[in-house]
């Protein structure tokens, strides 16, 4: 354990910042396996605005520094491509 109390500070804020990076990554995998599920299904209405929604949490991760801008627009992408190429 730190003796110094800026290291202290430093544990504190890691610990919390990890715990809220975990939190918006958990919120962006749910909204992409949304996606996936209505791709599976072949509702081509639901897996549209699944997209539009998951998109956003993608962007809002991105923004807070949790994903890569090109991780981010990876995973967009990828969605998109899916979406886009359902019959």
């Amino acid at each position: 354990m730190a003796n110094i109390k800026s290291a202290k500070k430093r544990i504190k804020v890691t610990a919390v910042r990890t715990e809220r990076n975990k939190a918006i990554r958990s919120k962006v995998k749910t909204a992409m396996k949304k996606v996936e599920k209505a791709v599976a299904g072949g509702d081509k209405a639901a897996a549209a605005e699944a997209l539009r929604l998951a998109t956003v949490e993608i962007e809002k991760a991105q923004t807070k520094g949790v994903y890569h801008k090109n991780n981010a627009a990876r995973k967009v992408s990828r969605l998109a491509l899916a979406v886009n190429n359902m019959a």
